[in-house]
């Protein structure tokens, strides 16, 4: 019934930008905090950013702190990752998730996850 659709993913040089968009369906409530984590090839999934449901509290990894932006349209149900300055590191697959974890950048705090984007970052 709870249905989290991402875009955006694709193919860009390095230094490029991409924006990814995560849709929601089925949630009773408004009120979730959303995540976006990713796994590259041989690693392990990790935290990227989150945002709460009123965008009063933001989170991100060290590593994107400075290049990625989270933000959130609640009346379109979507949350969004703008990505800059892309590096090759960046290459992943990229999935969105909510739900109202006390730690944020963990996933064990995180209700429903969607599929999941491609994205890859050429040199």
């Amino acid at each position: 019934q709870v249905q989290l659709v991402e875009s955006g993913g694709g193919l860009v040089q390095a230094g490029g930008s991409l924006r990814l968009s995560c849709v929601a369906s089925g949630l009773a409530r408004s009120e979730y905090t959303m995540g976006w984590f990713r796994q590259a090839p041989g690693k392990e999934r990790e935290f990227v950013a989150a945002i709460t449901w009123n965008a009063a509290n933001i989170y991100y990894a060290d590593s994107v702190k400075s290049r990625f932006t989270i933000s959130r349209d609640n009346a379109k149900n979507t949350v969004y990752l703008q990505m800059n300055s892309l590096k090759p590191e960046d290459t992943a697959v990229y999935s969105c998730a909510a739900g109202g974890p006390l730690r944020p950048q963990l996933v064990r705090g995180y209700n429903y996850w969607g599929q999941g984007t491609q994205v890859t970052v050429s040199s």
